[in-house]
């Protein structure tokens, strides 16, 4: 059962439902990331992820969609999850928590369905949205995939390989009903911190400076592959005054399978 719309500020989360709500979601798409018309997820997909138990939730200021989520279902060692494979907010109405509400809207659809975990993957250089995803919402990541989606067309990505983090969001576990209900994730033992410069969005758009970017990339990768491999996981973000991200990784002793 899809639960109410959410509604707050003039702004309503609920389920999209026509098809004109769902190409809305492809433009919001268009505009985010600037994706070539071969990379855009089109319209049928949108259709299809309806049709098979998956979810497009759009967040609407009135009749205007401002933002979605697109998930798909999915199986792995024995658990049926949703993979969230897009989560966009319009760049005029960011930064006013949209993107954290079509989230908990989305953990509460899949709850009402009987699921406990949405799986999601995110840019390790990406630092607002990692903060997002793991102090605000709770989520954890032990695995980072190198070069996803290849390079890609969207300016965002700066031509750098598209690595990725593959985030667990673990709905019914301690730590995330913790950060939901006081507002940031329980603390974590930390063993190992990885720092992202808040000058990677500038470097990542300049071609004469990309190289800074990549070498932030390449650092990381090795020491988070390795970090993986040797059982630890990302369990913390931090943010200081002038932007920069910090990547705390540590152990969790709370059974997550």
């Amino acid at each position: 059962m899809t639960p109410p719309a959410s509604s707050s500020d003039q702004i309503v989360i609920r389920a999209c439902e026509t098809l004109d709500e769902l190409q809305a979601c492809v433009q919001v798409q268009r505009e985010v990331w600037n994706f070539t018309d071969l990379e855009l997820v089109p319209l049928r997909l949108f259709v299809v992820a309806r049709k098979i138990g998956g979810q497009v939730i759009g967040a609407f200021a009135g009749p205007d969609l401002v933002g979605f989520a697109l998930s798909f279902p999915g199986r792995r060692n024995e658990h049926v999850y949703l993979h969230s494979h897009m989560l966009a907010v319009r760049p005029d109405c960011r930064n006013a928590g949209i993107g954290r509400r079509i989230k908990l809207f989305q953990r509460q659809d899949a709850l009402a369905q009987g699921i406990e975990l949405i799986e999601w993957t995110f840019d390790p250089l990406e630092i607002k949205n990692a903060w997002l995803n793991v102090e605000r919402l709770g989520a954890i990541s032990r695995r980072y995939v190198n070069n996803q989606y290849g390079i890609t067309s969207s300016p965002l990505q700066g031509g750098l390989p598209s690595d990725r983090f593959v985030a667990e969001w673990w709905l019914c576990s301690q730590r995330v009903e913790a950060t939901l209900r006081d507002g940031r994730r329980p603390p974590a033992p930390v063993e190992l911190r990885l720092s992202v410069p808040a000058q990677i969005y500038e470097w990542k758009a300049n071609p004469e400076m990309r190289s800074r970017a990549a070498e932030v990339q390449t650092r990381n990768r090795e020491a988070l592959t390795q970090a993986f491999a040797g059982g630890m996981a990302l369990l913390g973000y931090e943010r200081d005054a002038d932007g920069n991200g910090v990547l705390l990784l540590g152990r969790w002793d709370e059974p997550w399978e």
